[in-house]
């Protein structure tokens, strides 16, 4: 279920790093690469933290088969996204709530300590994202005055509370990464942002 989940959370990123590279009017091998980016950056590094090598982006094409099919996605269905006006970021907040997650799980899988387990969530959900604000010539959403990294640490702070208290395993991680995702959502739609009083 692990690997399910991280091939969906990584899908969403893909979609989001296309769509981002849709708006700069990239072509179909920008958006493929950017999607691949955006999609596969916060595993690498959770990998590469956590010593486990080679990243699994090089040992499965799944990841890659992730981007590919997000291109078409964002080509086929973005115009009918148009009418939001934060659209990379909408979609985001779903990998957001899977990868933190994910990367609180993988933490505690390896041993480690609750707080470095939130830290791992965070860096797993947001890295890619901050490539792609790079590569897009932006300063990356999680260095703004935005609940983007304060979503995810939520999120992962929710996943290990529950898993601490016994609930099921998909149950905790279903409910923690759409709390996530919603917070994040909410932040969006209502402008809230980490200076609002």
């Amino acid at each position: 279920m692990f690997y399910l989940w991280d091939i969906i959370g990584t899908f969403i990123f893909c979609v989001s790093g296309a769509l981002a590279g849709k708006q700069l009017k990239m072509d179909y091998l920008g958006l493929f690469l950017l999607a691949l980016i955006t999609g596969a950056g916060g595993g690498v590094l959770r990998s590469i933290l956590l010593g486990d090598l080679p990243p699994v982006i090089l040992t499965s094409p799944d990841y890659v088969v992730a981007a590919a099919a997000a291109v078409p996605v964002s080509m086929l269905f973005g115009n009918l996204w148009q009418r939001y006006n934060r659209l990379v970021s909408i979609v985001d907040a779903l990998g957001i709530g899977i990868f933190t997650c994910l990367g609180a799980r993988m933490g505690v899988e390896h041993g480690l300590s609750w707080w470095a387990c939130m830290g791992l969530g965070m860096v797993s959900a947001t890295f890619g994202g901050v490539v792609r604000d790079i590569i897009r010539n932006e300063v990356p959403l999680i260095f703004r005055k935005e609940i983007y990294a304060t979503a995810a640490l939520f999120g992962a702070g929710m996943v290990l509370t529950l898993d601490a208290f016994g609930a099921p395993s998909e149950v905790s991680l279903s409910l923690s990464a759409l709390t996530t995702a919603v917070i994040r959502l909410l932040a969006i739609r209502y402008a809230i942002n980490s200076s609002t009083h």
